[in-house]
């Protein structure tokens, strides 16, 4: 199966985490193993947040705001990359053409974000449109999709099962800026709902979820 994993810098970098990252690093080569083609899409979390605090305070431009939270991004992608040693890319991709040739290779492909305006979610959605992938699980610091946002509200439930469509209802913003934090990225939606991309949401401070997902066990929010 060719799965695109997004692992959210809200799991792997805020603040960082060495130790989830390298059982990531783990999980990624039992499920190469098993045959399948990786693309792994890396957010830079709260320590992409704080430099683009520092960006913005130094009066820099939305668009260079959103170069530096690549640039960390890409950090963390690189750390995992060479946690995977052969099986992973030479260096991380910095565009979805690079990211198709990695894999063409035989590589687990690991990247960050590719150019500023576009968050790592639609980097994602981007390469499984591209490469016509089968799956793609989001490993978050939720357990799947709420009615309401669980962190401000006691009485939100989880979402077992959901359509893209009513997906994009539940939304409380529809565009993008630097440092957005959702669930899922509005544009990455609008790709996968067109491509009808199975999309699964899952906890990913359990990475053992991720293994899950790919067996099509029930876990986390799927989306379809």
């Amino acid at each position: 199966m060719r799965v695109v994993v997004r692992i959210g810098g809200s799991v792997v970098a805020s603040p960082p985490n060495p130790e989830i990252m390298s059982k990531y690093a783990s999980l990624l080569k039992e499920l190469k193993e098993q045959g399948h083609e990786l693309v792994v899409v890396v957010g830079g979390g709260s320590v992409a947040r704080d430099f683009i605090t520092v960006a913005r305070d130094m009066g820099l431009s939305e668009f260079d705001q959103d170069e530096v939270a690549i640039r960390v991004s890409r950090l963390f992608a690189q750390l995992l990359a060479m946690k995977l040693g052969d099986l992973g890319p030479g260096s991380v991709p910095t565009s979805v053409d690079e990211a198709v040739q990695e894999l063409k290779r035989g590589k687990i492909v690991v990247m960050g974000g590719i150019k500023p305006g576009m968050t790592t979610d639609t980097v994602a959605a981007m390469v499984a449109e591209r490469v016509e992938a089968e799956l793609l699980v989001k490993a978050t610091d939720q357990n799947g999709i709420y009615t309401k946002d669980p962190r401000r509200y006691a009485d939100a439930e989880k979402i077992g099962i959901l359509s893209f469509d009513d997906l994009v209802q539940l939304f409380e913003e529809n565009k993008h800026r630097a440092g957005i934090h959702q669930v899922v990225d509005p544009e990455a939606v609008r790709i996968l709902q067109k491509e009808r991309t199975k999309t699964v949401v899952v906890n990913g401070f359990k990475p053992e979820n991720i293994l899950l997902a790919v067996k099509g066990e029930k876990v986390g929010t799927l989306i379809e």
